[in-house]
C-alpha cells in the first residue's frame, strides 16, 4: 500500500521557543541520556530519530531513514517540513543553529510547531550535537538546500545555502564524541533495528529504512543526496512499513506463543474530556509471564506510569464483573487479583498527549494524569463490548485468570513452607553452600558451578573471606515450563533461592541479596551451555530486578593450557591458542601431533622432582596443549589464577538491552511451543560451532 503525501503546514521560525543554554551538557552527560556506555550512545541515534517521527506522528512526514556510516557516524533523513532557517527573533541568530546549540529550544513548546510530541524538554538535537565530536544538518526547505556543521556543539560557520532542491526534509549527520563514550562509539545493528520496527508498528504509515553501510567500500558522497536506501549501494538494507498498528507489534511478540483465545482486542480512539489518543491491544497466551510495552507520544515508557496504572486497574474491575455477571465466579469465590488478570496477558499501551509530563529526563514513566482518566474511559468501553461479542473469548481469559489464582495459591504455599522450614529447622542456608567470611554483600560473591568435583576444586581454590561456592547437580528445572509451585520442589532451585537471601515472588527484596556479583560458572561443553540458559532463564524470569541491577555474571574459564618447558600460558578460545602457538614458533598442527605423544604435563599431586623431570623430559620438545572440557579437570591453583582470581580473570556481564525482544529469545527456546524451536535449529544449524 502506497504511503500517504505527508500534509505540510506553517513551521517558522516564530514556532521555537527557547527557555535556555546548552552549558551543561558535556559536564554532565549522564543527566539528559541516562549515561555514557552503550545505551547512551544508542540513545543519541533515539534522540535525533524521535524528531523525524514527531513529524510523522503530526501527519507531516511518512519516511525515515536511519544510516550507519563508516568512523561510527549516523545519519538520518526524513522528508518532514524541514527545520526552519529563518533568523529567530530572539537569538538573532538561524533557527536552525538555535535548535541545534541551545537547550530547550524547540517548536514542542506550545505554539503551531507540534500537536504532538514525544519530546519533553527538546533538548534532543542539541544533546546530541554537544555530544559529538562532528554534527552535520542539512535542511531541503522552500526549494533550497541549507547547510551548518558543528564540533563539539559549537557552530563552525553560520547556516549557508549549498544548493537547490526539489525535496524537502531534514538530514543529521554526527559522529559521538569518543571523550565522552570512553566504552566505545560502535553501534549495535540489531539493537538499532530492534528499536526502530518498534517504532515503526507505532506510527501507521510510516516508512522506516535502516542501512548498514559501514563496510561499503565505495566512497560515500552524500553531500546534496537524500535517501541512501536510493542510490543502488551494496548493503544491508532493512525497512518497516505496519498499517496494523499496536494489533500488528502484538501479533509480533506473540510470534512463537500458543495464543489463548483467538482474537486480538483492539480499540483506538480520541479520549474527548481529557484531548489524550488512546490506542491499546491485548492477546492473552498459554505462558505464565506478563509483558506490558507502554507507550507515551511512542516513547517507550519502560517503567510504566499513570497510563499503565488506567489500563490495569480497569482490566482487574471488568474481569471481575463480568465473571460474576454470568455465573463464572460464585458469590461465595474471592475475587481475582491484578496479578491473576495480567498473568499470561501481551499488551501494548499508547498514548498521545499534546502536553505531556514524564517523571525523569531519559522518560521512562509517564506523570500525566489525564492518561490515567482517558485510558480507564476509552479501555473500560471497549473491552466491556469485546467480551460481551466473544464470550468463547471472555471464557478463556477468564479461565486463565482462575488457573492464575488457583497456581498463586499453591505458590504461596510452597514459598512459605521453602522459607518457613530453612528458618525453623535452623538451615536457612543450603547445606552444599560453602559460604564465604564476608558480610557484606557489595564485597561478596557466589560462583554458581555445575556438579561436586567442580565445587570442590572452586573450594579448594576460592578466596574465603569474599567467594562463596554452590555446586548444583545436573541441570536444574526449565523454569520457562514450571509455575513457582513446581519450581520451588526442585531441591536446586531451591538451594539457589535459600542461598541468594532475597526470597522469591510478591516476597523478594532486592536490598536482601546476600551478593552482589552471581558469577555463573559452567563447562565449556554442550551441557555446560545448556545449563547457563537455564540458568540465566531462571534469573532473568524470577530475578530480573538482580539483572538490572547488574548482579549477574558469566565466568570465562581458559579453553587451553599451552606448557612450553617452564613456559605456561592459557588461551581462552581457539584465536588465543593460535596467537600463543604462533609467539612459540609454532602452528598448531605441529604443536598437536607433538601432544598427541602422550608427554605428561606436570600436574596437581606431583612431587617437586616429578614436576621437574617432567619438564625437562618436554623442554627440547614442542609446545604440550591440554583442552580444557570442565573446571573439575582444573587444579585448585589453575581455577583461582586463570577463573577466581578478580585481579586476572574474566567476567562478562549480563544484561537486558531489548526487554520485548529477549521475552521472544526466551519464549523460543525454552517454551513449551516445539515448532518455533525446531524452525530456529534448522536455520542455524550450519552455523552452529560444537564441542561434544
Amino acid at each position: 500500500m502506497a504511503a500517504k503525501e505527508p500534509k505540510k503546514g506553517s513551521y517558522g521560525a516564530d514556532s521555537i521557543q527557547v527557555l535556555e543554554g546548552l552549558e551543561p551538557v558535556r559536564k554532565r552527560p549522564g543527566m539528559y541520556i541516562g549515561s555514557t556506555g552503550p545505551d547512551g550512545l544508542h540513545h543519541l541515534i533515539w534522540e535525533i530519530f524521535d524528531n523525524s517521527r514527531d513529524e510523522a506522528m503530526n501527519g507531516h512526514a511518512n519516511r525515515v531513514e536511519v544510516a550507519l556510516l563508516p568512523n561510527n557516524q549516523i545519519r538520518v533523513v526524513d522528508n518532514g517540513r524541514g527545520i526552519p532557517v529563518d533568523i529567530h527573533s530572539k537569538t538573532k541568530v538561524s533557527a536552525l543553529e538555535t535548535i541545534m546549540t541551545t537547550l530547550h529550544a524547540g517548536g514542542k513548546f506550545g505554539g503551531d510547531g507540534y500537536n504532538v510530541s514525544g519530546g519533553l524538554h527538546g533538548v534532543g538535537a542539541s544533546v546530541v550535537n554537544a555530544l559529538s565530536i562532528m554534527c552535520k544538518v542539512e535542511v531541503h526547505k522552500d526549494g533550497g538546500i541549507y547547510m551548518q556543521e558543528y564540533k563539539q556543539g559549537i557552530r563552525k560557520a553560520k547556516v549557508a545555502q549549498i544548493g537547490k532542491t526539489k525535496f524537502h526534509g531534514t538530514i543529521v549527520t554526527f559522529e559521538p564524541d569518543a571523550i565522552i563514550f570512553k566504552e566505545g562509539t560502535t553501534f549495535e545493528m540489531n539493537r538499532v533495528v530492534s528499536h526502530l520496527r518498534q517504532q515503526a508498528y507505532l506510527v501507521k504509515g510510516l516508512s522506516v529504512t535502516i542501512v548498514d553501510a559501514r563496510e561499503v567500500k565505495e566512497k560515500l558522497d552524500l553531500e546534496g543526496e537524500t535517501y541512501l536506501s536510493d542510490l543502488g549501494f551494496e548493503c544491508p538494507i532493512t525497512t518497516f512499513y505496519f498499517e496494523g498498528g499496536l494489533k500488528s507489534l502484538v501479533k509480533h511478540y506473540n510470534e512463537f506463543s500458543k495464543p489463548v483465545h483467538k482474537n486480538i482486542f483492539y480499540v483506538e480512539k480520541q479520549a474527548e474530556a481529557e484531548n489524550v489518543g488512546v490506542e491499546i491491544a491485548l492477546q492473552y497466551i498459554d505462558d505464565i509471564s506478563t509483558k506490558v510495552a507502554a507507550f507515551a507520544n511512542n516513547i517507550p515508557t519502560i517503567e510504566g506510569g499513570t497510563h499503565v496504572t488506567g489500563f490495569k486497574t480497569s482490566l482487574t474491575r471488568l474481569i471481575n464483573a463480568y465473571a460474576r455477571k454470568n455465573g463464572i465466579l460464585k458469590e461465595k469465590d474471592e475475587n481475582l487479583t491484578g496479578d491473576d488478570v495480567l498473568e499470561g496477558l501481551t499488551v501494548v499501551i499508547s498514548v498521545k498527549l499534546r502536553e505531556i509530563q514524564f517523571e525523569g529526563q531519559t522518560k521512562a514513566k509517564l506523570g500525566s494524569m489525564e492518561a490515567q482518566s482517558a485510558v480507564s474511559t476509552v479501555f473500560s468501553d471497549a473491552f466491556s463490548v469485546f467480551l460481551e461479542e466473544n464470550p468463547d473469548d471472555a471464557k478463556e481469559i477468564i479461565n486463565k485468570g482462575l488457573l492464575a489464582l488457583r497456581a498463586r495459591k499453591a505458590a504461596k504455599a510452597a514459598k512459605d513452607s521453602v522459607l518457613r522450614k530453612g528458618a525453623l529447622e535452623g538451615f536457612s542456608l543450603p547445606g552444599k553452600l560453602a559460604d564465604c567470611q564476608s558480610n557484606d554483600p557489595v564485597d561478596s560473591e557466589l560462583f554458581i558451578v555445575e556438579g561436586d568435583s567442580a565445587g570442590g576444586t572452586a573450594k579448594m581454590g576460592r578466596d574465603r573471606v569474599t567467594q562463596a561456592i554452590l555446586p548444583l547437580r545436573g541441570k536444574i528445572l526449565n523454569v520457562e515450563r514450571a509455575r513457582l509451585d513446581k519450581m520451588l520442589g526442585s531441591e536446586q532451585i531451591k538451594n539457589l533461592v535459600l542461598a541468594m537471601g532475597a526470597a522469591i515472588g510478591d516476597t523478594f527484596n532486592i536490598e536482601k541479596v546476600r551478593y552482589h556479583k552471581l558469577i555463573i560458572a559452567t563447562d565449556a561443553d554442550v551441557d555446560g551451555a545448556h545449563i547457563r540458559t537455564l540458568l540465566l532463564t531462571f534469573f532473568y524470569r524470577y530475578y530480573r530486578p538482580i539483572i538490572e541491577a547488574g548482579y549477574v555474571y558469566i565466568a570465562q574459564p581458559p579453553l587451553y593450557k599451552i606448557a612450553f618447558g617452564k613456559e605456561v600460558h592459557y588461551a581462552y578460545s581457539d584465536e588465543e591458542k593460535e596467537a600463543v602457538l604462533k609467539k612459540l614458533g609454532f602452528d598448531s598442527k605441529e604443536a598437536e601431533e607433538i601432544s598427541e605423544e602422550g608427554d605428561e604435563l606436570p600436574v596437581e599431586g606431583d612431587t617437586e622432582e616429578e614436576k621437574d623431570e617432567k619438564v625437562v623430559k618436554n623442554r627440547s620438545k614442542k609446545p604440550q596443549i591440554q583442552r580444557y572440557k570442565g573446571l573439575g579437570e582444573m587444579n585448585s591453583d589453575e581455577l583461582w589464577e586463570t577463573t577466581m582470581d578478580p585481579t586476572t580473570r574474566t567476567l562478562k556481564s549480563v544484561d537486558v538491552h531489548e526487554a520485548e525482544e529477549a521475552d521472544k529469545v526466551f519464549e523460543m527456546l525454552m517454551g513449551s511451543e516445539v515448532g518455533p524451536r525446531k524452525s530456529f535449529i534448522q536455520t542455524h544449524a550450519k552455523s552452529a560451532n560444537l564441542d561434544i
